[in-house]
């Protein structure tokens, strides 16, 4: 027992190492990219020549400093950026955290500028979609990633559709801090009384394996089957008595289903986190596989990150860190969205999402239409933002408008013009 306490107490401050307690608000910024053919509109393999892999190599040449998975090149740094391909090729670029939307902007633009003639010179492009448009995942080959592999195998038996998020998904994440653990919880319980409604707002998948799928919200769907002992929304957090701790204790009780050991990846199949977790030999690197291996809908780590929202294109993409700013980071918005989700349950939720599932931005939740929650959420966040700020807000408020989403706009096009059409909805563009 004396042991396991240690262990918790480990984790807990991993936890607040996170804290800022100078305040500082920044946010962090992950887009995920198919990359397909501008012709067939089929995903592109990592593989061979024109792969995403001799893309990777290429950018490496040009300065950028390249990781390897034995021969493989498979994740690229250079200030302020981190690109990583994710299990079916999808290419993914992280940011450095800023306080301001603007300087994301400037940083995604600068980015774009010069990864979009690598594609395009192969006849590629990059596409924000939440699913794999025309490819189907049986036709797509696992990237020689080691870790993959394991999550592959393991994950085969956790869920019927985890292949499905390893190689067919592509999202936004949007990280935020905060200051103390009572700031994390209060951040916590409300970002997941958010995540029917961030779902809805962000939908981008109409297409699934081939064919127009009639179900809304196919992300948050593939995710609670993957496997729902982490992921989905977490019941703990609408606990009275959620903390670090109780946090702590849901990674302690998580599979970590692999194990590097000195650089060597070893399968831990059906052993705990707390079991193969030895605080006195193992680093913050052993706790952060520990807690990246959970895909709650909101993860906590020394941030907060929020994984609800499909990947969508330039500029709606930059509305969804502009949202969260203006909600999470006013204490005014705060108290307003403690009012609006007063004595919120995990039923609730689950109920709001098997509601967006069926009726999209006419779903239900606490008596409002997603929609009418959109409308609500945008003004809380324009109160809160610089009028530079809101401009982001807009290519989302106008949706909201509209009462469609992302998907709602694909399935209009595909239905009158085809699929190629439609996919070219999700192009990024830069001028």
């Amino acid at each position: 027992m004396e042991q396991n306490i240690e262990k918790r107490d480990r984790l807990i401050q991993y936890f607040e190492t996170g804290e800022k307690r100078d305040g500082t608000k920044k946010l962090g910024l992950e887009l995920e990219h198919f990359v397909l053919d501008s012709d067939s509109k089929r995903t592109v393999s990592y593989y061979g020549d024109e792969g995403v892999g001799q893309t990777m190599s290429e950018l490496e040449e040009k300065g950028w400093k390249g990781y390897y998975n034995d021969e493989y090149i498979l994740g690229l740094e250079k200030s302020p950026y981190t690109v990583s391909t994710e299990p079916g090729s999808q290419f993914e670029v992280a940011f450095e955290a800023r306080e301001k939307v603007q300087d994301l902007e400037e940083m995604y633009l600068r980015f774009m500028e010069e990864v979009l003639p690598l594609f395009a010179e192969k006849s590629q492009e990059l596409v924000a979609l939440g699913y794999q448009p025309k490819t189907k995942i049986d036709e797509i080959r696992l990237l020689p990633k080691h870790r993959y592999d394991y999550m592959f195998a393991f994950l085969k038996n956790t869920g019927t559709m985890a292949h499905n998020m390893m190689k067919g998904t592509c999202a936004v994440q949007v990280t935020i801090d905060y200051h103390s653990e009572a700031d994390m919880v209060r951040k916590y319980r409300l970002g997941s009384a958010l995540s029917p409604i961030l779902y809805t707002l962000y939908d981008n998948a109409y297409i699934f394996e081939g064919e127009a799928l009639e179900r809304h919200n196919i992300r948050q769907y593939i995710w609670e089957n993957t496997d729902i002992k982490r992921s989905g929304v977490l019941p703990i957090a609408f606990d009275p008595d959620f903390s670090y701790g109780k946090y702590a204790d849901f990674i302690l009780g998580s599979k970590p289903i692999f194990f590097d050991d000195k650089g060597k990846l070893t399968s831990t199949g059906e052993q705990t986190f707390e079991e193969v977790f030895d605080p006195s030999i193992h680093g913050d690197d052993v706790i952060y596989h520990g807690i990246s291996i959970v895909f709650p809908d909101l993860r906590l780590k020394r941030y907060l990150e929020f994984r609800m929202m499909d990947a969508v294109p330039y500029p709606l993409n930059l509305s969804a860190p502009a949202l969260l700013k203006g909600l999470m980071y006013s204490e005014k918005n705060l108290d307003q969205l403690e009012k609006l989700f007063a004595d919120i349950s995990y039923q609730e939720v689950i109920d709001a999402k098997k509601s967006a599932a069926e009726k999209g931005m006419l779903g239900q939740y606490r008596g409002k239409s997603f929609y009418q929650w959109g409308e609500e959420l945008i003004q809380l966040a324009e109160n809160a933002l610089t009028p530079e700020e809101k401009s982001y807000l807009k290519p989302l408020e106008e949706n909201i408008a509209a009462r469609q989403n992302p998907r709602d706009l694909f399935k209009r096009l595909y239905e009158t013009k085809g699929i190629d059409a439609a996919i070219e909805l999700g192009r990024i563009e830069v001028d």
